[in-house]
């Protein structure tokens, strides 16, 4: 019998040990958790005061920081419409993750990855791209593109398109640009050549979705 009350003891023992690390390394949800980061978005700065019988109030947004000088009128205004209603936008932030997407988008393309274009912009612009690749496929080309840098990123036009928030961004790059035949041989373009490249791409997002991610709505070339 005292043999039986051990087990148990132990057991019970053994079952909170367990329950003890399934808290340790999931944790549990508070309500309070932090957003997953986005390289498109910063934080949005808090701060709390008292109010005049001592206690405190609700937090209040701090000011938004100065937007750069270099941005045109235009430009700012419609960055300012945007940050109204999404706070943690940063300019800052926002060229950094668009450089890398304008690097993805494009190597996703040139390699046809559906799968990863997909991702990363929207149904209109996946259709055109879907369009592209079907006809170099039945063609019989393929291309051996390389970003060698991307000189310039700049902002060029932002407003809000109702729930949508839409940013448009110029890209300055050097790229080398290959087209081959079926048979491996060239063309167009040149292998030991660069080129410049002027891109004007929209990106856009739905400020109060709780997905962060911004999409590619539009292509096109800087005139």
């Amino acid at each position: 019998m005292q043999s039986g009350w051990i087990e148990i003891v132990f057991l019970a023992m053994l079952a909170g040990f367990i329950g003890l690390r399934l808290y340790q390394v999931l944790g549990r949800r508070t309500g309070h958790e932090k957003p997953v980061a986005d390289p498109f978005r910063g934080s949005g700065p808090e701060v709390a005061r008292p109010a005049a019988n001592g206690t405190v109030r609700e937090a209040e947004p701090l000011p938004l920081p100065d937007l750069p000088a270099s941005l045109g009128s235009g430009v700012r205004s419609g960055l300012d419409s945007i940050r109204k209603v999404d706070r943690s936008f940063d300019v800052d932030r926002f060229i950094a993750g668009a450089r890398g997407a304008y690097q993805m988008v494009l190597e996703a393309f040139w390699r046809g990855d559906e799968e990863e274009l997909a991702e990363l912009v929207s149904d209109e612009v996946m259709e055109n791209f879907r369009h592209a690749l079907a006809e170099r496929k039945a063609a019989g080309l393929t291309v051996e593109n390389r970003l060698l840098e991307v000189d310039q990123v700049r902002i060029v036009g932002a407003r809000m398109n109702g729930s949508m928030a839409e940013v448009t961004v110029q890209f300055d790059a050097e790229i080398v640009a290959v087209t081959r035949d079926s048979a491996g041989a060239v063309v167009a373009g040149n292998p030991d050549a660069s080129v410049e490249t002027h891109d004007v791409w929209t990106f856009s997002r739905h400020v109060t979705s709780p997905d962060p991610a911004w999409l590619v709505v539009g292509t096109d070339v800087a005139e």
